[in-house]
């Protein structure tokens, strides 16, 4: 399987708008964590809507869009963070060696 056999060309922007978005809206102080996929849901969806003409399909394109761009942040975050380990953890092998 391929993902563009379920993504519409056409939105391919969308779900990469909607990481950007997502990374802004992680840094906002007044915006709660666990509401930004919801946020990135509802505007994946209106933007997939203004794009295709409205109706299932777009929904369905909105939430693919949402959903690839919150993977896609999931996979930098778990990344840096096993970067970090990583990077710790030969530290502290350096440090006892001294």
């Amino acid at each position: 399987m391929n993902l563009t056999e379920f993504l519409n060309q056409n939105v391919y922007i969308v779900s990469v708008v909607l990481f950007i978005i997502g990374l802004f809206l992680k840094k906002t102080p007044y915006i709660p964590s666990w509401s930004v996929p919801y946020i990135l849901s509802v505007l994946g969806i209106i933007a997939c809507n203004l794009i295709l003409s409205p109706g299932i399909d777009a929904t369905l394109q909105g939430f693919l869009s949402a959903g690839i761009s919150v993977y896609a942040y999931q996979l930098y975050k778990e990344g840096k963070t096993c970067i970090n380990t990583v990077a710790e953890q030969k530290n502290l092998k350096g440090d006892s060696k001294n």
